[in-house]
């Protein structure tokens, strides 16, 4: 008869021959990038974590008379007065056409933060470094001035989509019409 321990170490050994083996960590020199993908119209993008302070949903929104066009107004969340801008609009000119699943990345900027609207959120994506691409179109237009970057998972291109540099922005910053 086989001791208590001996078959323990017995289904241990039989697990960890059928384990799934994790992912290769990343080298602390920065071998993997990570971002919060998402949609813009038609371009899908990705932001690094520390450009987003959270997302969430569109909150209710009081325009703002004699703002710019994509300047949707203000938005409460949790007590705290945002503005809330379009990003389609301020990129392509189009208003974006709301709907329940859209989400506000909300970006800290000097002054206080902003929420930005998405019209699509797919949550987190991780890049290796041979996952760099051409942009395939997505740093043309406005689009140029904030996309100088790609990656490529699959079929997909992901522009990678930098925020502060929004933020910094003297027309982004100057929604007053």
């Amino acid at each position: 008869m086989r001791a208590p321990f001996d078959i323990l170490a017995d289904y241990e050994r039989r697990s960890l021959a059928h384990a799934t083996p994790l992912p290769v960590q990343a080298a602390a020199d920065g071998a993997v990038w990570r971002g919060v993908a998402y949609r813009v119209g038609a371009r899908r993008l990705v932001s690094g974590f520390a450009e987003v302070v959270e997302i969430v949903p569109v909150p209710a929104v009081t325009p703002v008379p004699g703002a710019q066009a994509w300047l949707l107004g203000v938005g409460n969340l949790r007590g705290n007065l945002l503005p809330v801008v379009d990003l389609k609009s301020f990129l392509e000119g189009d208003r974006s056409a709301l709907h329940e699943n859209q989400r506000v990345l909300v970006v800290r900027q000097p002054g206080g933060d902003v929420a930005v609207l998405i019209d699509e959120l797919y949550g987190q994506r991780s890049f290796g470094a041979d996952d760099e691409a051409d942009l395939d179109g997505l740093g043309e237009g406005r689009y140029a001035h904030f996309v100088q970057r790609a990656f490529r998972t699959g079929e997909q291109v992901w522009g990678v989509f930098d925020l502060d540099r929004l933020a910094r922005t003297p027309e982004f910053r100057q929604a007053a019409a």
